[in-house]
């Protein structure tokens, strides 16, 4: 669960002066004294989600969890929202557990440490299940650091994209944990091979942004300063495309990689193109390529 100590694993709490306005791309942002992560809802269909402990390289600790797991069950019914943008403040995504310090003693005092740590292993682990289960996609825009839990929050992201000053590494290891946690044991060998995985999960050695694009963990890399211009650009195309189509599709091709057979993944393709095709949205896709006109989009 945890990073190197190198990489900043400080625990001091970062104080962020409340502002109205100045978000991203010019949306709202929700902000709180202090809070640990930054939401910002754009009348353009994007919302971002910033990890927001830059002094602590955005360290994963109970504050920084429970925020998290709010801000994406908020935005699992925010129907306005078409695509997350997950990113990290300052200089790093996420760089894992903070083990400064998790701040949960008062659960460790009234269940035990053996209670309270698996509470806190299965606190964590879900958010990359409730990543997964988002019916938006999430575009993870990758800068710094992005080790152990981080990795595993980029992993269980749609799509992701990296700065070239990027950098990897299943880091659970190298602190004294299995390198099996929060789904990577399931992800890594999936998006980049079981060979490459199993080395990087047994060595927790770093690894690069030209390696991990290499490697398949990336959709591209871009030059740090043109990163969330990049994350928008994608967003803007998946956008492009009807709201039901991208909720099914997100869910097949990601059932697709557990399903056992081609044929049980045929078939189920075959009724996700029912439920789109009977959409009015199916057929405003129609009309509007057939009339050389940008579609006008229902969810419907």
């Amino acid at each position: 669960m945890g990073v190197r100590p190198e990489w900043g694993v400080e625990a001091a709490h970062h104080k962020e002066r409340v502002r109205a306005e100045g978000g991203l791309g010019g949306g709202t942002v929700v902000r709180s004294q202090m809070s640990s992560v930054l939401v910002e809802r754009g009348e353009d269909g994007v919302t971002v989600v910033t990890l927001n402990r830059p002094e602590a390289m955005n360290t994963l600790n109970v504050e920084l969890v429970g925020r998290l797991t709010r801000v994406l069950e908020d935005i699992r019914n925010d129907r306005q929202c078409r695509v997350v943008i997950l990113r990290g403040a300052g200089r790093s995504f996420c760089a894992g557990l903070d083990l400064a310090g998790y701040g949960d003693d008062d659960r460790v005092e009234r269940d035990g440490p053996m209670l309270a740590t698996f509470d806190r292993q299965r606190e964590l682990a879900d958010l990359a299940h409730r990543l997964r289960e988002l019916p938006q996609p999430v575009i993870a825009a990758v800068n710094g650091a992005a080790a152990g839990g981080g990795l595993g929050l980029v992993c269980a992201s749609d799509v992701r994209i990296a700065s070239t000053s990027a950098v990897f590494a299943v880091a659970f290891i190298r602190a004294g944990w299995s390198a099996c946690d929060i789904g990577v044991s399931w992800m890594l060998p999936r998006l980049m091979g079981a060979g490459r995985a199993h080395e990087l999960m047994l060595t927790g050695r770093r690894f690069d942004a030209a390696e991990a694009l290499e490697g398949g963990l990336l959709a591209r890399v871009i030059d740090d300063d043109q990163l969330m211009a990049a994350a928008r650009e994608t967003a803007e195309l998946i956008i492009a495309n009807a709201p039901a189509s991208i909720e099914l599709t997100k869910v097949g091709m990601w059932i697709a990689l557990e399903t056992p057979s081609f044929r049980a993944s045929v078939e189920f393709e075959n009724r996700q193109q029912m439920v789109a095709g009977m959409t009015q949205d199916r057929a405003e896709a129609s009309a509007a390529f057939l009339e050389k006109r940008p579609p006008s989009y229902q969810r419907r």
